[in-house]
């Protein structure tokens, strides 16, 4: 065996993933999770505990926007996390996930709303 290779590991397919990339696999889901804490957290803030002075209307836009964001993610999370475990395993290759996107563009507005209606 090589010095880069690991005990057990196929390299092409198969039943065993190389242990390290199943860690990383999972941190990257508790990643996930921890994002959609956050954006929860987030939610809970705007629609409860911020004195932003707004009328209830973009108040609640803001603050559900982004508990649905948390929720798509809290759902993402697990199924990604499995899928990827699966292509691994099988050796395939692994496609582009929309959701860094989607989650960035939806932080970009919710952002721009706050400063906006900050300073309106």
């Amino acid at each position: 065996m090589g010095a880069d290779t690991v005990e057990g590991d196929t390299g092409t397919g198969g039943d065993t993933v190389d242990y390290r990339f199943t860690l990383a696999n999972e941190r990257t889901f508790l990643a996930w999770v921890r994002t959609a804490l956050a954006l929860l957290a987030g939610a809970v803030a705007v629609l409860h505990l911020l004195p932003l002075g707004w009328a209830e209307g973009p108040r609640t836009v803001v603050g559900l926007t982004l508990a649905a964001l948390a929720a798509v993610i809290t759902v993402h999370a697990p199924l990604r996390w499995y899928r990827v475990q699966r292509i691994m395993r099988d050796g395939g290759t692994l496609k582009m996930s929309p959701l860094p996107l989607l989650t960035t563009i939806a932080v970009g507005l919710v952002c721009l709303v706050v400063v906006l209606g900050h300073l309106l």
